[in-house]
């Protein structure tokens, strides 16, 4: 399997994006008509939207959010119907690999808490108990 990480580059890459976005993280949660394609997040300076790309199709998203020293973890989501075979663990690999080469030394993501132990998996600790959306901060250093 070859993977690409990549920002999406055509409409129809967008769309992928969106696409997954909205299906895992809203739609699947019960909260679809929330969703906003549009939002001015996704094209913010310092604001990085990506793909993972295994043999040419796209697997899952991430936005990487840069402040300083900080990446931030945005939206990270794989679809579900390939959930479980290692592609959320490339996905992390390659932001991380993203943020590091800009010089972050700290990775930060809100994560739902039925994720944490994925996180934990990959090398995040809990840096505080859920805020009042059910979200957990973790944080991962960096190299």
């Amino acid at each position: 399997m070859r993977d690409e990480f990549r920002a999406p580059r055509t409409d129809s890459e967008w769309a992928a994006y969106h696409a997954i976005r909205r299906h895992v993280l809203f739609e699947l949660r019960g909260d679809g008509a929330a969703y906003n394609q549009n939002h001015p997040d996704e094209h913010r300076a310092g604001h990085f939207p990506f793909l993972l790309w295994v043999d040419g199709v796209p697997v899952g998203v991430i936005r990487v959010d840069i402040d300083g020293a900080i990446a931030t973890f945005r939206r990270v989501a794989i679809r579900n119907d390939v959930q479980g075979q290692g592609f959320g663990r490339r996905l992390l690999q390659a932001a991380e690999d993203f943020a590091r080469d800009r010089g972050c030394v700290r990775i930060d993501s809100h994560i739902d808490p039925g994720a944490i132990g994925f996180y934990e998996r990959c090398g995040f600790a809990r840096a505080d108990s859920a805020s009042s959306g059910g979200a957990v901060l973790m944080t991962r250093l960096l190299d």
